[in-house]
């Protein structure tokens, strides 16, 4: 069995995903980690480059990726819907919100399509992103803070109406 995947990981892992790869500065292991997180991010295909492009801008600058699903993840509860600052404190390697870079593995298993989306990442100025209101799943993008902020404040508004304070 270990020979198998090790065989298909090799198969999968081409010349052409291992030079994208490289042209990222990552290694296809970073590329997972960080796949894991687009996919945790967003449940949508088509808005998962655009995430990926997100975060490797973050990454590119010394920023902390500030990815939610990490911190879910180190705090080991999955029904977290509205991430807290107190959240924010825990000591974990997976918090990104501490951290800088990415966290020391995936946080969970990856469709190869994310791996895609992170390979072949949209090319943008966006550093900043919030959940779009109403639970359409999708992402609001932002270049400024300021424009994040706003985009946070109506996320925030829309949770409250909706009675998620945790």
């Amino acid at each position: 069995l270990m020979n198998r995947l090790l065989q298909e990981h090799a198969k999968w892992w081409n010349q052409n995903r291992l030079d994208a790869a490289d042209n990222l500065g990552l290694t296809p292991f970073e590329v997972t980690v960080l796949a894991s997180i687009v996919q945790a991010e967003t449940a949508m295909l088509d808005e998962a480059p655009m995430v990926a492009g997100l975060y490797l801008n973050r990454l590119n600058r010394g920023m902390a990726l500030q990815a939610d699903p990490t911190l879910i993840y180190a705090l080991g509860d999955p029904s977290i819907r509205r991430v807290l600052n107190i959240h924010k404190e825990v000591d974990s390697p997976y918090n990104t919100y501490l951290h800088v870079g990415l966290p020391p593995g995936p946080i969970r298993i990856v469709d190869p399509r994310y791996i895609e989306s992170v390979l072949y990442p949209s090319e943008h100025n966006a550093l900043y992103m919030c959940a779009e209101p109403g639970g359409t799943g999708r992402h609001r993008f932002a270049s400024s803070y300021r424009e994040h902020v706003n985009n946070a404040n109506a996320y925030q508004a829309w949770l409250n109406k909706q009675g998620v304070y945790k």
